[in-house]
């Protein structure tokens, strides 16, 4: 059984607003937070190496994407300004980020709240 795979069509940065807008070819679109591609950035400085290793990253409400670089033709790097750039967003990770965004959300909050973080108004 093979899973499709997913390309987008169209990718828009919105510095302003802090939203990365991205189309796939099945027409589905998602803007996903800056914020929110930080938090779960899949890079293993967040991640980890290993289940149970993952880094709850905090104080991440105003960070903004400074720059997005192709990687060959299945993912783009994403560099934020607050130095991070080494996660390398796939297109499939991009598209579940946008599937499961509302679920991840809410699952991040949840974890900021049980380690007592307050998310800082912006």
């Amino acid at each position: 059984m093979s899973e499709k795979k997913h390309t987008p069509t169209e990718i828009n940065l919105h510095q302003k607003s802090r939203v990365l807008e991205i189309a796939f070819d099945d027409g589905a679109r998602f803007q996903l937070p800056c914020e929110y591609l930080r938090v779960y950035s899949p890079s293993a400085e967040v991640r980890g190496h290993a289940p149970g290793q993952e880094k709850l990253e905090t104080g991440k409400e105003t960070v903004n994407i400074t720059a997005i670089e192709p990687v060959g033709q299945y993912a783009v790097s994403i560099f934020f300004d607050d130095g991070h750039d080494t996660g390398i967003y796939a297109w499939d990770t991009l598209y579940d980020l946008g599937v499961n965004q509302e679920r991840y959300w809410r699952e991040y909050l949840d974890r900021l709240e049980a380690a007592g973080y307050k998310r800082q108004a912006h």
